[in-house]
């Protein structure tokens, strides 16, 4: 069954990856630099400064960044363990491709910490934002999933891979959304 599953995937990978064109490739390789979003990290943190005040954003800027390197480290755990070859260095398709990315890593594919880091951070500003922003996580969501889509197109992930991660950030942005309350009512008193 599970391989069954995973030749689906590779399947879906083909067809997904193929659907690229040159004239697209420099939007995605934008959008799948991890830089590139950094304008947007800003600004949902001066948000939470107006909304929240500057002792709620340093304490916030410690949670993120927990969580962020939460998100990360796990994953680079489960690469080592399941230890899965991206599409890239996969010798059955690689031929196959449209590999755009700047360098085919060698270290493994599943999960993706694009799609786990971008999740988590658009699930916890989403929520840490929605009393004064309602509809900013659906935004943000869309955002990660765009995110996310950038590395089937790249080249270097499969959709499991990406389904995965983006569960992971859900999940791990969501604690750490909880988390982030428990500190602000036992550091922050009005």
């Amino acid at each position: 069954m599970l391989e069954q599953l995973l030749e689906y995937d590779t399947e879906l990978f083909l067809y997904l990856n193929s659907l690229g064109t040159e004239t697209w490739d420099w939007l995605w390789l934008l959008i799948t630099a991890k830089k590139t979003f950094v304008p947007l990290y800003a600004l949902l943190l001066f948000l939470i400064y107006k909304k929240l005040g500057l002792k709620s954003l340093l304490l916030m800027v410690v949670v993120v960044a927990a969580m962020i390197t939460f998100t990360d480290q796990f994953t680079n755990i489960v690469k080592r363990s399941v230890l899965r070859f991206r599409p890239c260095a996969c010798e059955e398709i690689m031929d196959s491709i449209r590999y755009i990315a700047e360098r085919c890593s060698s270290n493994r594919s599943f999960f993706s910490g694009h799609a786990s880091n971008s999740m988590a951070a658009a699930v916890f500003g989403g929520l840490v934002l929605r009393p004064y922003f309602k509809n900013l996580i659906f935004i943000l969501v869309l955002w990660s999933f765009i995110v996310a889509y950038s590395r089937i197109y790249v080249g270097v992930h499969f959709p499991i891979d990406i389904i995965c991660g983006m569960a992971f950030g859900a999940l791990s942005g969501f604690g750490f959304y909880k988390l982030s309350r428990v500190v602000l009512k036992r550091f922050i008193t009005d």
